[in-house]
């Protein structure tokens, strides 16, 4: 397997501080990686193979300057952590955001033991998702910018909530089982073939900031801040310069074509 190229991941995310295996290092990690990196499944769409080995997720994410979604982001930043000696292992979730039914466990997110303390850490949930690591422990709220997180418990089940205008809200459920890269793999497979999953349906690239949210979904652009959320309508003209100049994503206008009239 080739060599994990951490100088040029740590300039993808626009990361120059230190690399000591640290709580404050990590928790700057998470902040730059969730920030620079967009979510985004424009591959899916295109019917292109989700690849997690460290030499495709290296060659998309950080040479081609992509997103991904949650297999692609923390598959790349477990190696990253791993390359600098962190302790790290898989966990997968069934999400609840936005859904009443029972789903199966199709995100993957970290578990980072450091320090005496067991972190979740995650850079794969969209423009929604945790910005720094959140310490596995019940009822203990946390801001990171303006955006507010807890977890919960229900029996053996950690339950990862934010805060709305109707108060918290479910984002995704999880248990302390460690999941091996094979459970990752078959997870990403049916996530990213499956006709009926929301990433075969929506076109989505979100990017996440400690004030402002920013997506696209479908044919509109969506801005959220803490107290109000913004929607605006696109056409196909825009689509092009708004991925290259809002998201940083550089595709040819053959690509936005094929991926308009999908999502149409």
């Amino acid at each position: 397997m080739p060599e994990f190229d951490l100088d040029a991941y740590l300039a993808r995310i626009g990361y120059d501080g230190p690399r000591t295996v640290c709580g404050e290092t990590l928790a700057a990690l998470q902040l730059a990686h969730a920030t620079h990196i967009p979510f985004e499944n424009l591959d899916v769409l295109l019917g292109q193979r989700i690849a997690l080995d460290s030499e495709s997720l290296q060659a998309k994410l950080v040479t081609a300057r992509r997103g991904g979604y949650c297999f692609e982001q923390n598959t790349l930043l477990l190696h990253a952590l791993e390359s600098l000696g962190f302790t790290v292992t898989r966990l997968l979730a069934r999400v609840r955001y936005r859904s009443v039914t029972l789903r199966p466990r199709t995100h993957l997110l970290l578990r980072v033991e450091l320090e005496g303390t067991v972190w979740l850490v995650d850079v794969g949930f969209g423009s929604e998702g945790l910005l720094q690591p959140l310490p596995l422990v019940e009822g203990q709220p946390q801001t990171h910018g303006d955006w507010h997180y807890r977890l919960l418990r229900e029996g053996t089940t950690w339950v990862l909530q934010s805060i709305s205008n109707t108060g918290w809200k479910d984002l995704y459920a999880f248990t302390d089982e460690l999941s091996y890269g094979i459970d990752v793999e078959v997870a990403s497979h049916y996530t990213s073939t499956h006709p009926d999953t929301i990433f075969k349906k929506v076109l989505t690239v979100q990017l996440p900031g400690l004030t402002q949210r920013t997506y696209l979904r479908n044919h509109e652009l969506v801005t959220e801040t803490a107290t109000s959320t913004t929607t605006q309508p696109l056409t196909e003209p825009e689509l092009l310069p708004l991925l290259t100049e809002r998201f940083g994503l550089s595709l040819p206008e053959e690509v936005i074509h094929r991926l308009w009239i999908t999502c149409g």
